[in-house]
């Protein structure tokens, strides 16, 4: 997997300063270096811009690379909202969006994200795209409350939905999290509302249209 990975980065990945600099300064900060691979950020922007959705929910915020990578997507007319559990990373991902000309185009809520997620569906907010990558444990309960606040058609990506391969090679050994992105891959794949896929880049996203 690492190796088709950087095989893939390597032929269409070309160098990104904005987005190096996000990872330096994560890596500053002494945050885990968890930002999705630029593969991934590609991807979203290309979905976000295919997709032509205007209002992203992100769940995880971290140092604001995945957050670059979705407002690229919908340029100068979008609208990126970004729930955080640290008030402090939430603080370097707006600077670094702002660096990125989207300040004034984000806004992040900081706490339990499960219950911004409620306090959104009772302000009866509703977004066109979701990008899903946080406390793993907590994916299907993401997973269930993006689907309430959806518009009908909208896209829900999640990240590492392959734990490091370690999902589908049971000889491996298991991460954390495995177990949970086995269910959560599971019920992605079964929901009466979704059309989904996963596509092996990065660390794997799962990718589903919500038909309402």
């Amino acid at each position: 997997m690492k190796k088709i990975n950087g095989y893939i980065e390597s032929v269409f990945q070309s160098q990104d300063a904005i987005l190096e600099e996000v990872l330096r300064s994560i890596e500053e900060h002494g945050m885990q270096p968890i930002s999705v691979s630029p593969s991934s950020g590609k991807l979203l922007t290309m979905l976000v811009s295919l997709s032509g959705a205007k209002n992203v929910l992100e769940i995880g915020a971290l140092g604001g690379y995945s957050g670059i990578c979705l407002a690229r997507g919908f340029g100068s007319d979008g609208k990126l909202t970004s729930l955080e559990l640290m008030e402090s990373y939430a603080e370097l991902a707006k600077s670094h969006l702002t660096k990125a000309g989207y300040g004034d185009q984000v806004n992040y809520l900081t706490g339990l994200a499960l219950e911004s997620l409620d306090q959104l569906a009772r302000d009866n907010k509703h977004f066109d795209f979701f990008f899903i990558d946080a406390d793993k444990e907590n994916y299907e309960n993401y997973l269930n409350a993006c689907i309430s606040i959806a518009e009908n058609g909208a896209i829900i990506v999640a990240d590492n939905v392959l734990a490091g391969g370690t999902v589908a090679d049971e000889d491996q050994q298991p991460k954390l999290y495995t177990e949970h992105m086995r269910k959560f891959n599971e019920a992605v794949a079964k929901h009466p509302l979704l059309e989904s896929t996963l596509l092996p880049i990065g660390d794997g996203l799962t990718v589903s249209i919500v038909n309402k």
